[in-house]
């Protein structure tokens, strides 16, 4: 394929990804936006390989389509069914969301502008990026490691007792 398809590819993927995410935000309905955070994480992993990223695309795949969206999905279905409510939000906020974008925006075009050295280098790494990640991840990196899989368990438990139907301390009358 020739340069000017992977550039009309990458921005194909690149609009996907912005336009899902802007219908994240801006959605009233909690299964529309969790639909459409689909699309933004498929839009992340491709973006992710075109960076020569595999192995982060696949972990994006794997842990935030295959985990987390999924594990979101059904938390939302099954407490809509439980409670019987409508899961419909009520605030927008545009303002602050304009305003948080115009600075992000700002922000990466200043850096974009003002570093013109980290675009590409030409040193190569020896060896299989996978390995390396593992090497490092079981050595160097081993405490962080473990404190993310506490806070994610810790997480895991909070969700599970805000989630649960019967609360402690309300009274059956």
């Amino acid at each position: 394929m020739t340069s000017t398809t992977y550039t009309v590819i990458f921005y194909l993927f690149a609009a996907i990804t912005v336009f899902s995410a802007a219908f994240v935000v801006f959605s009233r309905n909690v299964i529309y936006s969790a639909f459409s955070l689909l699309f933004t994480f498929f839009g992340v992993a491709a973006l992710y390989v075109f960076l020569s990223a595999d192995f982060i695309a696949v972990t994006q795949i794997v842990v935030y389509v295959g985990g987390i969206l999924v594990l979101l999905l059904f938390g939302v279905m099954f407490t809509n069914r439980i409670m019987m409510t409508d899961l419909k939000t009520d605030v927008l906020n545009i303002v602050p969301g304009i305003l948080i974008l115009v600075a992000t925006i700002g922000g990466l075009g200043y850096i974009f502008l003002n570093r013109a050295d980290w675009f590409v280098t030409s040193e190569r790494l020896q060896g299989s990026v996978v390995e390396r990640i593992g090497f490092e991840t079981m050595s160097r990196y081993v405490l962080p490691f473990e404190m993310a899989s506490i806070l994610l368990l810790l997480a895991l438990i909070g969700a599970a007792f805000l989630a649960r139907f019967d609360k402690p301390g309300k009274s059956e009358q």
